[in-house]
């Protein structure tokens, strides 16, 4: 099932992509993207996952972010192979709003994926889960987000001191957001 994609009427420069929900075949996948440590420095995670763990998530998810506070899709691009994972985490039905988090294999990056899946998770946020506002946090040292963040609308509201650990330092980030 594809949530949505991005068309060339958004801009011609753009790849396509498509949002899907996670499959048990995209186990392997979602293995490397969890236990990948060059990605933990930019996010939450800081241990290792087992396959039996994220086998029992995709198989426990249900993929309504009202019953898991979440939802974690596939990004694939127009030949239907994955390219990226998209979490939409810490939703807040309350605030209508929630974080969110790309990321694009490394042989897919840099060819303006990421950009075509934020522009695509906007509307998907705004049109299907009606959030009001999505968030980032971006670590100050990822300045290809910052960027990528900076031209899709989102904006720098305050810096988080010392809020990432990489194992020896304390890096700061930054709280981007957006209205949709």
């Amino acid at each position: 099932m594809t949530i949505g994609n991005t068309s060339s009427t958004q801009s011609s420069t753009l790849p396509v992509v498509h949002l899907r929900a996670m499959e048990p075949e995209d186990l392997d996948f979602l293995y490397d993207i969890e236990n990948d440590t060059n990605v933990w420095q930019v996010g939450v995670t800081n241990v290792p996952y087992s396959r039996y763990l994220l086998h029992d998530y995709i198989a426990q998810s249900t993929g309504d972010i009202y019953a898991d506070g979440q939802v974690r899709l596939i990004v694939e691009d127009d030949t239907h192979q994955t390219i990226g994972l998209l979490d939409i985490i810490n939703f807040s039905p309350t605030h209508q709003r929630a974080e969110i988090g790309i990321v694009i294999s490394k042989n897919h990056r840099q060819r303006g994926y990421a950009k075509a899946t934020l522009q695509e998770t906007c509307r998907y946020a705004h049109r299907i889960l009606h959030l009001h506002q999505l968030y980032a946090v971006i670590s100050e040292s990822n300045e290809v987000a910052i960027r990528l963040f900076n031209k899709q609308g989102f904006e720098k509201n305050n810096t988080l001191k010392d809020w990432l650990f990489d194992g020896e330092n304390y890096q700061n980030a930054y709280l981007f957001s957006r209205f949709l």
